[in-house]
């Protein structure tokens, strides 16, 4: 056993700049793809809600056009100031929006919003917001619908773990289940389920983002304005088809693409578990792949795939990655929150070998069992810290203390993950700086201290909103569309 720090992952932006931070890297030298061909000059969005949460909306985003100072802090470097959205600044793209592409909910709709309760309420909302996204994505070229979330609707709360049956009074099995899915549900998941099929990103946004005078939901904190502008301004633009950021990589490497497999509760009675998997490329894009059913848990509850399915699976994968990107990688990183199978492993093996692969690394990643590292003093140890228990096993923490920020950043004391490699083809410290660089690429917010790698982290996102989609209907093969 030994432990070490990894340095922390630099990213590439502007001129094939570096910085470990995104935002200070954005501020500095501009997003990875500045000066392409495809670079989006200009984020054009289409606005969808209540006259009144647009109205405010858009006279945010037109503050955001200009810098927004950083918050009175100790910390600088944690708290920065946005430095405004426009072609000559930070993201070096404009925000664009009209009135011929904004659709407002009708006063009657949100009447009958207000009216109802409960599952009612969110399914009207749902429906109302939903036709309208659909109408203006019919008659606009937009590339990312923002859309202001009523005010004072309340998603349904979310179910226990495994919670999908119950017992009646005489021991049966009664299925209370057959609409667990709509009991358990969240606008935003119900939203983006339902305009999968459109082609166009959606951005969801709450009142108390853009409006001051509005509190955050019961349980959450308010960001500093310029965090808030951040995270939403790279958000669009990377839903706008932008490069915020891309791993560093080593022209010696070879072209590789991670894929994160994970498993999600299908079905009406939500007890079938269908095979997902989110699929990316240096530079972040990404692209999911639905596989088939898990077969039934064995003797570690965990739900996994015969050697066929996997085999499948990645075959699926690499066909989407190819379409995507017009090229096949020559190694290819799986991760999965589980222990792989026998059968697994040789399925996942057999694809790589019918594509000729140059390489394949099969690797576990889950919250540690119970390792627990210290450093001297009262600081958590420092984001990187890596405990190497073996040439394929170590753990490591994503989270912890950043010398940059001079803080740790979070409010709990930080746990490790653990990383198993299965017959590895790099070293465990090598698999390791790939997970580091992994849990930067967060463009939903942009701090540079992610705790999962984005191959699982957008296993979650994936999830939530595929159990809304019928098992018989294609799913959206960008990633764009599920965050």
């Amino acid at each position: 056993m030994r432990a070490y720090v990894l340095p922390e992952p630099e990213l590439e932006f502007g001129g094939a700049s570096r910085h470990i931070d995104p935002r200070f890297g954005i501020s500095t030298f501009g997003p990875a793809d500045l000066g392409a061909p495809e670079q989006p000059k200009a984020m054009r969005i289409g606005l969808v809600g209540s006259d009144s949460d647009l109205e405010a909306l858009k006279l945010w985003l037109e503050r955001c056009r200009d810098e927004i100072p950083a918050k009175d802090e100790r910390y600088p470097h944690l708290f920065p100031a946005f430095p405004g959205c426009d072609v000559d600044r930070g993201l070096c793209s404009t925000v664009v929006f009209s009135d011929r592409a904004t659709n407002t909910i009708s006063p009657a709709a949100l009447r009958e919003i207000d009216r109802a309760t409960g599952t009612t309420a969110l399914d009207r909302a749902v429906e109302a917001y939903c036709d309208e996204a659909r109408a203006l994505a019919e008659r606009n070229r937009v590339d990312v619908i923002v859309m202001a979330r009523p005010t004072g609707l309340k998603d349904l709360a979310m179910p226990p773990r495994g919670h999908s049956r119950q017992k009646t009074d005489d021991g049966a099995d009664a299925d209370v289940a057959a609409d667990v899915a709509m009991r358990f549900a969240n606008f935003h998941d119900l939203v983006k389920a339902r305009l999968l099929s459109i082609g166009t990103p959606v951005q969801i946004v709450r009142r108390s983002t853009f409006d001051e005078s509005v509190a955050p939901p019961t349980g959450s904190s308010r960001q500093d304005e310029a965090t808030r502008a951040w995270n939403l301004h790279v958000a669009l633009y990377y839903k706008a088809g932008g490069v915020p950021w891309r791993m560093q990589r080593d022209s010696r490497d070879l072209t590789t693409c991670f894929v994160g497999v994970s498993f999600y509760q299908s079905g009406g009675d939500g007890n079938l578990e269908t095979a997902v998997a989110q699929v990316f490329n240096e530079r972040g894009d990404g692209v999911v792949v639905r596989g088939e059913s898990a077969l039934p848990r064995g003797d570690d509850r965990q739900p996994h795939l015969s050697g066929d399915g996997a085999s499948r699976l990645l075959l699926s994968a690499l066909d989407e990655y190819r379409r995507e990107h017009r090229t096949e990688p020559a190694r290819v990183v799986i991760h999965k929150t589980s222990a792989f199978t026998d059968h697994e492993a040789e399925g996942f093996r057999a694809a790589a070998d019918d594509r000729r692969l140059d390489a394949l690394d099969l690797t576990w990643v889950t919250s540690s069992d119970g390792i627990r590292a210290y450093r001297r003093g009262d600081a958590p140890p420092l984001r990187g810290t890596m405990v190497e228990l073996s040439h394929h096993e170590g753990l490591l923490y994503t989270k912890g203390s950043i010398d940059f920020y001079s803080t740790y950043p979070g409010m709990y004391m930080p746990t490790p993950i653990a990383i198993r490699a299965l017959s590895p083809t790099k070293s465990i410290r090598a698999l390791a700086d790939e997970v580091m660089a992994l849990s930067k690429m967060n463009w939903n917010q942009t701090r540079l201290d992610g705790r999962l790698p984005v191959t699982l982290r957008t296993a979650d996102q994936v999830k939530r909103v595929l159990r809304f989609v019928d098992s018989s209907s294609p799913v959206a093969a960008r990633y764009a569309q599920y965050m």
